[in-house]
């Protein structure tokens, strides 16, 4: 199936939601957008519907108890306007309210206390029964074998001897070492939307990764950022003390994180790295400033024992 075929349909399904009664052509003025095209999800806009293709092999009823969470979470992560998937076209759709996103633009009004205060409360909610593993390490572990099959390229050394020096479980070999809390699985702050748009208040989205597992793996995106100078100490902080004041159990109420936080910071690091490089070698372009920061990380942790009090970039 190939996007012409898909996102018309799509398109068409998030019309139908918005306007059920009504027969096409669609009645209203509101437009149609893209807002992703990735291999593990599309997703349209139609007015104040979301409708989203998630990837081709999705398990239908582990999606469903993802669903379930997030229906049962009013107030942590966006609810679904339909209880359950729907096939289309060998995708699973979900319907979804359209919900103001974070904007780039504006770095310094980022919603890290938010962002933050939700993991939290998310942390301390019961998981249902049977949900799955969180798929965090796996992403990380499907990151480096797309760099692998990228090609040679100088900076994928250190990235996979920094992933090789990693315990088991950051690399989806071995069980997590907790199984039981409720994780997001790929916290960044493009997760985060405000619902209703504009003024409501932030929600978290995309529950594809949810399921339980180890919590410091939400946390370990931008605490990696800031291990590797890329996010100031002050916004790190925001972030980390507006989740201890919500009771988060991922790290000590107070005291040195680093301890909790260090493996699966490393592990993001690294995944972010091996994207990087892959996206690079497919493209045939340099690594941009950034990209070079967190090769250059992975370089540094091959040096630099763990549980760093200051993180692995110094």
């Amino acid at each position: 199936m190939t996007a012409d075929t898909l996102l018309p349909a799509l398109t068409a399904a998030a019309r139908h939601a918005a306007h059920p009664a009504t027969a096409a052509p669609c009645p209203c003025d509101a437009g149609d957008a893209l807002l992703a095209d990735r291999d593990d999800g599309t997703v349209v806009r139609h007015g104040d519907i979301v409708a989203k293709a998630h990837a081709p092999d999705t398990d239908p009823a582990a999606l469903a108890l993802r669903l379930s969470v997030a229906a049962g979470l009013p107030g942590v992560l966006l609810s679904p306007l339909t209880p359950a998937s729907a096939g289309l076209l060998g995708r699973r759709v979900t319907l979804w309210p359209y919900g103001g996103p974070v904007d780039p633009d504006t770095p310094d009004a980022a919603p890290w206390e938010a962002a933050a205060t939700l993991l939290a409360r998310l942390h301390r909610a019961p998981a249902p029964d049977g949900l799955p593993p969180m798929r965090g390490p796996a992403k990380a572990a499907r990151a480096i074998a797309r760099l692998r099959a990228a090609g040679p390229h100088p900076a994928a050394v250190p990235v996979l001897r920094a992933w090789g020096a990693l315990p088991g479980w950051a690399r989806a070999e071995a069980p997590m070492p907790d199984v039981t809390t409720l994780c997001h699985g790929d916290l960044h702050l493009g997760q985060l939307v405000r619902h209703p748009a504009p003024d409501g208040p932030w929600l978290l989205i995309d529950v594809d990764d949810l399921g339980v597992g180890d919590p410091t793996w939400d946390l370990a995106r931008p605490a990696a950022w800031y291990a590797c100078g890329l996010l100031p100490t002050d916004e790190w902080l925001r972030f980390l003390t507006a989740y201890r004041a919500a009771g988060g159990p991922a790290v000590p109420a107070d005291g040195d994180p680093w301890s909790a936080l260090d493996v699966a910071a490393r592990a993001l690091t690294v995944q972010t790295a091996a994207l990087a490089v892959a996206k690079s070698v497919a493209a045939d372009r340099p690594l941009d400033e950034v990209q070079l920061a967190v090769v250059d990380a992975c370089d540094r942790m091959s040096s630099a024992p763990p549980e760093l009090t200051q993180g692995f970039a110094t």
